[in-house]
């Protein structure tokens, strides 16, 4: 798997957190009549999610030069026919919306998450034992939902293959990282991944996934942990681990960078102000309402990432091979996401009286009640193969797009999706984006990772079945 395809995938990990930050306080003036539009408008949309899954694979060359040129040409392909057959006004409207509501705020924060963990270096030589590695995932797990798939990724991933690069099996080691803590782990706050940060901003009670969720995902992270453990034990036995570490480091054990400790807790404490602050002020731009709380959020999520920059010590930076280049791909994909999405979304509003009312009927019971086995599967499904962040959008919508109605009486049906929008973003290395940015890590420190294939076999053996029993203990 090539680096522009590793970039590809951390750029959506990193992306993902803030789609939606400020739905609640934002209305867009002119509303698209879903039942009215034809299927053909959801084809940019799929083209994009399509090129992102498949370029990277089939011309990495051409994508890693010229994926922005891709994501533009995309947005061209909905905004200028919708404009010529709807009106600029119209088409004007959605641009606002998307840039202005969506885009701009996802990217502050996943700016701000990228900036603040990529300041901090865990130092030290720990030795791989089971127990170790095993509590290291579990730490992983812990913190996925308090900094971000994408940041505890980044904070855990070397430190735990320096202190396996005396181990000959350790391919595992780093397929079990990506399920648990780039994915799984992330799924109890809207910090952890991109769609429940999007619901959130959807109206999405902050704590509502930790308390509606909290069993799915300690049945998942327990087993895995369970089983990452026998298998680490059994490798640890049998293939004789050397005594010394052949890439030895300092032995004291501690952070570099660890001010930024503290700028991550200030990304929390500016992300819940922002959906627990209701202020009547508000700013008007082309139709998009902005509220005052999301302006102050984004405001301070900006400051705090040119404050990590300034104070990180350069050397720190070095250490944890710091670059802009996953955020820049973030940037230019999701900015064709946002825009392509518009029309997809109007469609499934309309329900089953839109375009895609057989989406709406598959994941809804004959009493017209919905199905949430259905929904965790499809929402999964989707998932495994495009993007996490818009899928969870999409059942959002199909399911209603009422959160108060969705927090109380369908309750599982928001569960079921919330969870196979995270978990099953484990199924492939593109499914959330920290799995390809690891996956690119582990490779420049000599850890021959699975193939494409290869991994979704590790997966549909150790996944799948989890999932499985999960739908009928959970989402009947």
């Amino acid at each position: 798997m090539t680096v522009g395809l590793s970039m590809s995938k951390t750029a959506r990990a990193l992306a993902a957190g803030a789609l939606a930050m400020a739905a609640p306080e934002m209305s867009v003036a002119a509303d698209i009549d879903g039942s009215r539009l034809s299927p053909l408008w959801g084809v940019p949309f799929a083209g994009l999610l399509l090129s992102i899954a498949l370029m990277p694979l089939l011309a990495p060359s051409f994508w890693h030069h010229h994926f922005g040129k891709v994501a533009a040409a995309w947005a061209l392909a909905f905004l200028l026919p919708f404009g010529v057959i709807h009106g600029v006004p119209l088409a004007g409207a959605q641009l606002v919306h998307a840039l202005v509501a969506e885009f701009i705020p996802f990217i502050v924060l996943l700016g701000a998450l990228f900036a603040v963990a990529g300041g901090i270096h865990i130092r030290g030589n720990l030795r791989g034992s089971p127990r170790l590695n095993t509590a290291l995932l579990a730490i992983g797990a812990v913190l996925a939902s308090l900094m971000g798939t994408t940041g505890a990724s980044m904070l855990l991933i070397r430190p735990l293959i320096r202190a396996n690069d005396n181990r000959k099996h350790k391919v595992h080691v780093v397929v079990f990282f990506i399920f648990i803590v780039s994915n799984v782990g992330g799924s109890l706050t809207p910090l952890g991944d991109p769609p429940l940060f999007l619901g959130f901003l959807k109206g999405v009670e902050f704590f509502w996934t930790a308390k509606h969720i909290l069993p799915e995902t300690l049945f998942i992270v327990g087993v895995l942990l369970a089983l990452f453990y026998a298998l680490d034990a059994f490798y640890y036995r049998n293939e004789g681990v050397q005594r010394f570490d052949p890439t030895p480091d300092t032995g004291t054990i501690g952070f570099d960078g660890a001010v930024n400790f503290w700028l991550l807790g200030g990304i929390l404490f500016f992300v819940l102000m922002s959906g627990i602050w209701h202020s009547p002020v508000s700013f008007d731009i082309h139709g998009t309402r902005v509220g005052l709380p999301g302006i102050v959020r984004d405001v301070a999520l900006v400051v705090i990432t040119l404050v990590s920059l300034r104070i990180t010590s350069p050397k720190v930076h070095e250490a944890n091979q710091f670059g802009w280049a996953p955020m820049e791909e973030v940037a230019k994909l999701f900015a064709g996401i946002f825009l392509t999405i518009v029309p997809v979304i109007a469609m499934l509003k309309a329900g089953e009286q839109g375009p895609f009312g057989v989406v709406v009927s598959a994941v809804t019971r004959p009493d017209g009640q919905p199905d949430p086995a259905m929904y965790f599967w499809a929402t999964g499904i989707l998932s495994s193969f495009l993007d996490n962040a818009p899928t969870y959008l999409v059942f959002f919508n199909t399911a209603g797009g009422d959160p108060k109605a969705l927090m109380t009486t369908y309750a599982t049906t928001l569960a079921a999706i919330s969870a196979g929008a995270v978990f099953m973003g484990a199924n492939t290395y593109i499914g959330n984006a920290p799995n390809l940015m690891v996956k690119a890590i582990a490779e420049s420190r000599g850890v021959r990772m699975p193939s494409f294939f290869g991994f979704m076999l590790w997966s549909g053996v150790i996944l799948m079945p989890l999932f499985i029993i999960a739908t009928f203990i959970f989402f009947r």
